[in-house]
């Protein structure tokens, strides 16, 4: 059951190397805000039968739960989301290194919250799995390169965006599995959505960016469509219906397909060669989320802190 509910973590993250690689360049063009307030108020329209269906579970949350999943929204739907932009814009999309390797931190900062928070403790053998799978991602993206970091004197400032994106996307991973615990997927997902929508309105109002709206291009409303049915509200939703079975710890490694996705696709797409230890890091990668995927993490006193 662990290694199956771990495909649907690992197929999110490879829908959200789709969305990097094919789909999200074309909206650069567009104020970030306007873009994550777009894709996320596209979700909770869309999906709206869903929360109807599955109203009951609203009156079974308390303001804990509410609390978990505002967090979740603020910080995987809203912060991070313009963080990682952010960090790009800053690098022109050209010179992505400091980005990505800043990004690999991810997991480490998913895992040690985990352990504070959920009280998940991993055992010996997973960090071992968890730092080869890291090297992998490295080897994938680099190869046996060292990251040039030669992006001029916005470099510090796309890495302090990236490490915001990270640490981000790292709290939202475990903060969510909190948050799951008296809902179904479906809920936990609207939720998400309806609260990233509310936080991202204020921010587009504060920065006036709704009056691009009329600027966006059918192709672009094109691709706001295919979001919504690929890497937004879709992925999110299969992400949230494995993460209820496994681990945060096990899912944040498992999310590392998205380096792997990315790199095949620019193969693929951009006819961009891998390089021969590139192949090799992607071998590694899939061997150990698959050793990884398999675990049972162990927890302590999960209940005394939930309820404390």
């Amino acid at each position: 059951m662990e290694k199956l509910a771990s495909l649907f973590v690992i197929t999110a993250a490879a829908l959200w190397g789709f969305d990097g690689i094919v789909l999200r360049p074309a909206l650069y063009t567009l104020p970030v805000s306007l873009v994550v307030f777009i894709e996320s108020a596209l979700v909770i329209i869309l999906w709206l039968p869903l929360l109807i269906w599955k109203r009951n579970e609203l009156s079974q949350l308390d303001v804990k739960d509410w609390t978990a999943f505002f967090f979740v929204g603020l910080f995987g739907g809203a912060l991070g989301t313009m963080a990682i932009t952010k960090a790009l814009f800053y690098v022109h999309f050209v010179n992505l290194s400091v980005v990505v390797l800043i990004q690999k931190l991810q997991p480490l900062f998913a895992i040690v919250l985990a352990t504070l928070f959920l009280k998940e403790r991993p055992g010996k053998m997973f960090y071992f799995w968890a730092f080869i799978a890291i090297i992998g991602s490295y080897l994938i993206v680099f190869g046996m390169q060292f990251p040039n970091l030669s992006t001029g004197d916005k470099t510090p400032v796309a890495a302090l965006f990236a490490l915001v994106a990270a640490m981000s996307f790292a709290a939202s991973t475990v903060i969510s599995k909190r948050a799951l615990r008296k809902t179904s997927f479906y809920t936990g997902t609207y939720l998400r959505f309806f609260i990233t929508t509310a936080i991202m309105l204020v921010i587009a109002l504060s920065q006036r960016s709704l009056a691009y709206i009329p600027d966006i291009s059918l192709k672009q409303w094109g691709v706001f469509l295919l979001i919504l049915f690929t890497s937004g509200g879709t992925a999110i939703f299969i992400y949230y219906y494995g993460l209820k079975k496994i681990s945060a710890s096990v899912a944040t490694i498992c999310e590392l397909a998205f380096p792997l996705t990315a790199v095949i696709l620019e193969f693929l797409i951009r006819k961009n060669l891998m390089s021969f230890w590139q192949w090799i890091g992607a071998l590694i990668l899939l061997l150990a989320i698959y050793r990884v995927s398999g675990f049972k993490v162990q927890k302590k006193n999960v209940q005394e802190n939930i309820h404390g």
